[in-house]
């Protein structure tokens, strides 16, 4: 029999948290976070509560409460590999890429084809500095995963360090194939032009990131250094853009 968790209003648990959903959807985290509170002190069993209301609270700045949250989901499950995952992208977001790499092993042990696991533990390697071991993963990943587009872009730019420049761009042409509208893979394909001296390659990559994304402060700093021919190119590494993605529900 499926048991109900109800406040003293009638209210139950699963009210507060599908209102808290609808609110993290909509990026409104402070309000979320005041469901989320709701729902676990209604239920304080509640795991996907305290998932959700960590990522709330990680979009909202608050990373030591979003920790929190994820430590707890650890505690009340420690064998579903999601909260190691969203574990591992917040230490990977507060730069303990040793910290998020454990994290992302341990979802990979608790599940084999964690593709999006992959990407990610990738992501801090490649933030280590280890561009090989983050080439890795992603190959494991588009292994998985054929179809996506942030496991080729990420590869790309590890190749991009790792001075492999035409395989580079043969990544970051997929990752457009894939996503027409990926402004930040534009953006890398540019990166990697004007690093093989191809500026006029480079500024029409970075028009195109613009095009599709004209608020990201990013692609006109690098339209600049390319227009100016003479930044060194680890200057502009600054402006290279990977993507993690989270795990919202259980």
């Amino acid at each position: 029999m499926l048991s109900l968790f109800f406040n003293v209003r009638g209210q139950n648990a699963q009210e507060y948290f599908n209102s808290g959903l609808d609110k993290l959807n909509a990026k409104e985290y402070q309000g979320a976070i005041a469901d989320f509170n709701k729902a676990i002190e209604i239920n304080p069993q509640f795991v996907d509560a305290y998932v959700n209301r960590g990522i709330a609270k990680d979009h909202s700045g608050d990373y030591s409460g979003a920790m929190a949250d994820y430590n707890k989901v650890v505690e009340l499950n420690p064998g579903a590999s999601f909260p190691y995952y969203n574990r591992g992208n917040l230490k990977d977001d507060i730069k303990d890429y040793e910290g998020a790499i454990a994290d992302f092993n341990k979802a990979i042990e608790l599940k084999h084809d964690y593709e999006v696991a992959y990407v990610n533990r990738g992501l801090a390697k490649y933030h280590s500095g280890d561009y090989q071991g983050a080439i890795t993963d992603y190959d494991k990943a588009i292994e998985l995963n054929p179809g996506d587009e942030d496991a080729y872009s990420n590869r790309g730019n590890a190749k991009d360090d790792a001075k492999d420049y035409q395989d580079a761009i043969a990544d970051l042409n997929k990752a457009i194939e894939i996503n027409p509208q990926f402004a930040h893979a534009y953006n890398n394909r540019g990166i990697t032009k004007y690093h093989l001296a191809d500026y006029q390659g480079a500024m029409s990559d970075y028009n195109k990131a613009i095009e599709i994304d004209p608020l990201n402060p990013i692609y006109y700093r690098n339209m600049g250094d390319a227009k100016s021919y003479g930044l060194r190119s680890e200057e502009r590494r600054v402006g290279k853009e990977c993507r993690s993605r989270w795990s919202p529900y259980h």
